[in-house]
């Protein structure tokens, strides 16, 4: 598995190299150079929009919490968010680094991996509107003829997909803990009940439709928010072009990454989705990469930060219980 996941890694760092390498390495960094640094610093504090909204989502999941604890789904989003992006993990591996954020920091594990899956089917519900937003600003900017019917079909075909993903993994999430409950058995009653009572926490999240509902606006808002921090970067480098443009590439990049969510870090998919689309609403190849490489220089500077402190919270977590288990062992004596 590792090795899988380290191949893919390198092949996915080889194509978006050879990319960049078809554009121009010149003519990319030229045009990261006159985004700078300001555009980078204004892309990383704006992140702090997208992030509350994103625990907030995650929080409005979890029932009879305080307020003040929308903090700790804030920090464990951040974390999901960095591990899939940094890590060679796919984002599989940053939904767990997330749930066990959360834990770290109070949460009931049945809590933290209950809110997990259905916050990650809320955001699914809410990219599939944030998509429809990009598939409709493409038609628009397009219009009719041959090749852009073909890609404004491959885009609705995007949508068909995404909704009939997002109805089955409801369906599996409702209706499907049977079969896992029989199979843990094997494993020994003590196994068996886990999944019932992860199957019970998950069941009774979706009979919060209200919740649900906020969840699904909150994320909607933090794509958007997310695609207008990259305008803001371009427009605080006097690159011209519209909100609605970028609304339109940040939709269609985002789906195009989600769809091949099992490549790591997204290295390779995002290069070449921005190189692809981003000239068909203005922005040409080379800026549409800088942006992309932008936004892993952002990722990287809250990422990074955010993992070494986990670790280190992790690494104190780890010392102290053994602490604890020498006194045991040392009293007992």
């Amino acid at each position: 598995m590792r090795v899988g996941v380290a191949a893919a890694a390198i092949i996915g760092l080889a194509a978006a190299t050879a990319i960049v390498g078809y554009v121009g390495f010149r003519a990319v960094f030229s045009a990261l150079a006159l985004i700078g640094w300001r555009g980078l610093v204004v892309l990383c504090l704006w992140s702090a929009v997208p992030f509350a909204l994103l625990g907030l989502a995650w929080f409005l999941l979890a029932p009879g919490l305080p307020l003040r604890r929308w903090r700790t789904f804030v920090w464990a989003r951040v974390l999901r968010d960095s591990a899939s992006e940094l890590l060679p993990l796919s984002q599989l591996g940053g939904f767990v680094i997330g749930a066990r954020a959360a834990v770290l920091q109070g949460l009931t594990p049945t809590l933290a991996s209950s809110t997990t899956v259905v916050d990650v089917t809320t955001e699914l519900i809410a990219q599939f509107g944030f998509t429809g937003l990009g598939v409709a600003l493409l038609a628009a900017r397009l219009g009719a003829g041959g090749a852009h019917d073909a890609l404004i079909g491959a885009g609705l075909i995007g949508l068909a997909l995404t909704a009939a993903g997002a109805t089955a993994l409801i369906v599996l999430q409702r209706r499907g803990w049977g079969p896992i409950e029989r199979l843990a058995a094997r494993w020994g009653p003590g196994a068996a009940a886990k999944v019932a009572a992860f199957g019970a926490a998950v069941n009774a999240l979706y009979d919060r439709p209200l919740a649900l509902a906020a969840a699904v606006a909150c994320h909607l808002a933090a794509w958007v928010a997310s695609a207008a921090g990259v305008w803001l970067a371009l427009a605080v480098a006097r690159i011209d072009i519209s909100l609605p443009a970028i609304l339109a590439i940040e939709a269609l990049v985002c789906a195009v990454r989600s769809a091949a969510f099992v490549a790591p870090m997204g290295v390779g998919v995002q290069e070449a989705s921005y190189a692809l689309i981003g000239p068909l609403f203005g922005l040409g190849p080379e800026m549409s990469l800088a942006v992309s490489l932008l936004k892993r220089a952002r990722d990287l500077v809250i990422g990074a930060p955010a993992l070494l402190i986990w670790q280190g919270l992790e690494g104190r977590r780890l010392v102290g219980g053994r602490r604890e288990g020498s006194e045991v062992e040392g009293g007992r004596d």
